[in-house]
């Protein structure tokens, strides 16, 4: 493999006016062309106030391009300023550079992104709009949710068998309408499996004698205690899932990408 550390490596330079910037957690590292300031690698903090700083500096240093390694999520907040300050930013994968040679120390790094980025040996990650951010960020939230809702749901389900209430054979969902009206009565102290069986939906094929002689269980306390907890962690999530607030993040985002104002076109950062 060809070493690029010379200071003319022969290779034809694409990008000019070009940072470098090494992400950390508590401090940034950025490096510009030795021509571009007297003081070519800086450190700079991770509060918000500090990424301004970097800005700024960049500006004055006549910088147009920006190379950062997407290293966890710690780059997230140091793309964002940078791209609302007009930087073309290149958002480079940390594998593309990991085996390459010439990185000693997070001041190195830096220099060394900037110089594989002037010679354009590196390729920038896609990073979708802004809106389509938006939604992809409510969609997974919402599937946590549901997932998170659907551990509960087996939470009761075992709750039940270790009570030998085999609801689960007469019905085929407990977290349907019958069986959380079910589950429901029997934390609120009802015991007589005749009368939970009359809660059925009509709906259910199972008849109220089935299911009341699947509700003849082995109740105790601690495992009522245990369902009880589950039942309530499963409605936080359901009222969590049910947000209006999460149908109308996603409208306005996708109203926005309708409209046109849908921040940059596919293939960009």
């Amino acid at each position: 493999m060809r070493r690029l550390s010379s200071d003319d490596p022969g290779l034809e330079i694409v990008h000019r006016h070009v940072a470098g910037i090494d992400v950390g957690n508590e401090s940034h590292f950025v490096a510009v062309a030795p021509g571009d300031d007297a003081q070519p690698v800086r450190e700079f903090g991770s509060w918000t106030e500090d990424l301004h700083k970097m800005v700024e500096w960049l500006k004055a240093c006549g910088i147009q391009h920006v190379v950062m390694q997407s290293t966890g999520v710690y780059w997230i907040a140091v793309y964002d300023v940078l791209e609302k300050a007009g930087f073309q930013v290149c958002l480079a994968n940390a594998r593309d550079t990991r085996n390459l040679p010439g990185r000693k120390s997070d001041v190195q790094e830096s220099q060394w992104l900037l110089k594989l980025h002037t010679y354009g040996l590196l390729r920038n990650s896609f990073r979708p709009p802004e809106e389509i951010r938006m939604v992809r960020t409510i969609w997974r939230l919402r599937t946590r949710l549901v997932q998170d809702a659907a551990r509960e749901i087996r939470h009761m389900q075992k709750a039940l068998t270790t009570m030998n209430v085999q609801l689960s054979n007469a019905i085929s969902d407990i977290s349907g309408t019958t069986g959380l009206a079910i589950i429901r009565a029997i934390l609120q102290g009802q015991r007589d499996p005749f009368q939970l069986a009359k809660l059925k939906d009509y709906r259910i094929r199972a008849g109220e004698e089935e299911i009341a002689r699947s509700l003849e269980g082995n109740w105790q306390e601690d495992v009522l205690f245990e369902l009880r907890q589950a039942l309530g962690t499963y409605d936080f999530h359901q009222q969590q899932i049910e947000l209006h607030e999460i149908e109308s993040i996603c409208r306005r985002a996708c109203g926005r990408i309708h409209s046109g104002r849908g921040g940059h076109p596919p293939g960009t950062a």
